[in-house]
C-alpha cells in the first residue's frame, strides 16, 4: 500500500485582536495547543475561546504603545515527530511579522503542544519573550536528544504550570526550565497550586501574570515584585515560584 503523501498547505496568521493600534512596535503571536501526531487541519472554529481572550487583553494592555496581536493558524493539528510543524509554523509566523511589520520584537505565547512550539521557535531573531503555559513535552528519555533550550539564551522566558495537570506533567516544565536557566539567567516558572491543565480556576491570574511578563519583556515596563524575585532567585526557588490568588489584581 502506496504511504499517504503528507497534503501541502500553507500556516497563516489571524486577524489583530483587539483595537488597531496607530502604529506597531511589537507583536504577541499566540499558539494554540495541538496534538502529538495527526495530518488533519486545525479548526479556526474550534479555537478555544481562552487564548482569544487572552490576546484582546493583552493588546488591550498594549495599544499605547502599539501592540499588535495575532493568533497562528497551523497547517496541520499534530506536532508529528522530527517535523515540528507547529515549531515551523511559529518560525514562519514570526519570518512573517518582520515582513509585515519591519524589526518589532516579537513575544511568542503558547499553550499545550503551542508551549512547546514556542520554546523551539524561541530561537528567531525577531523573538525576545516566550512564554510557556502548561506545555506539552515528551518523556526524558536517555537514548532521545532532549528537548533543545539553548536557542532560549537572550530571551526572556515564563513557564506556567497547574501542579494538578493530567495531560502534560509539570515535572517535565520544571526541567526544562533547570536546562534553561543554567544557560540564560532571564527564565523564571511559576507554580499554580491544585490547578489542572486548563488553569480554569486561576484563568484570571494567569492572564495577568503573562500580561505583566509580555508588557515588560516588548515593551520595557516596570515587572511585578514576584516576577522580578522570580527571575533573580537561584533555583529551584525561581522556577517553583507559587502563583498567589488575585495576583494582578492591584495593578
Amino acid at each position: 500500500m502506496a504511504q499517504q503523501a503528507t497534503p501541502v498547505r500553507s500556516a497563516r496568521l489571524g486577524r489583530k485582536l483587539g483595537p488597531e493600534p496607530a502604529a506597531v512596535s511589537g507583536v504577541v503571536l499566540l499558539l494554540p495547543g495541538g496534538g502529538e501526531t495527526s495530518l488533519r487541519k486545525p479548526s479556526s472554529v474550534r479555537l478555544p475561546s481562552a487564548i482569544r481572550a487572552l490576546g484582546r487583553r493583552l493588546t488591550r494592555a498594549g495599544h499605547k504603545d502599539g501592540l499588535a496581536a495575532h493568533v497562528v493558524h497551523y497547517r496541520y493539528r499534530g506536532w508529528n515527530g522530527s517535523e515540528a510543524h507547529l515549531a515551523q509554523d511559529a518560525t514562519w509566523a514570526a519570518d512573517e511579522v518582520v515582513r509585515r511589520y519591519g524589526d518589532v520584537p516579537v513575544a511568542l505565547v503558547g499553550v499545550g503542544m503551542g508551549a512547546r512550539a514556542a520554546l523551539r521557535a524561541g530561537g528567531h531573531e525577531a523573538v525576545n519573550s516566550v512564554v510557556a503555559i502548561a506545555p506539552w513535552l515528551p518523556e526524558e528519555d536517555v537514548a532521545a536528544t532532549p528537548e533543545p533550550v539553548k536557542q532560549l539564551v537572550g530571551r526572556r522566558v515564563l513557564l506556567v504550570h497547574g501542579t494538578n495537570d493530567q495531560r502534560t506533567d509539570p515535572e517535565l516544565s520544571f526541567r526544562l526550565a533547570s536546562r534553561a536557566k543554567k544557560a540564560n539567567r532571564e527564565v523564571c516558572r511559576f507554580e499554580v497550586h491544585s490547578d489542572g491543565h486548563a488553569l480554569h480556576q486561576y484563568r484570571a491570574e494567569v492572564q495577568a501574570l503573562t500580561e505583566d511578563f509580555v508588557m515588560g519583556a516588548l515593551f520595557g515596563r516596570a515587572l511585578s515584585r514576584p516576577v522580578r524575585d522570580a527571575l533573580a532567585a537561584p533555583p529551584p526557588l525561581g522556577l517553583r515560584m507559587p502563583l498567589a490568588s488575585g495576583f494582578g489584581r492591584s495593578r
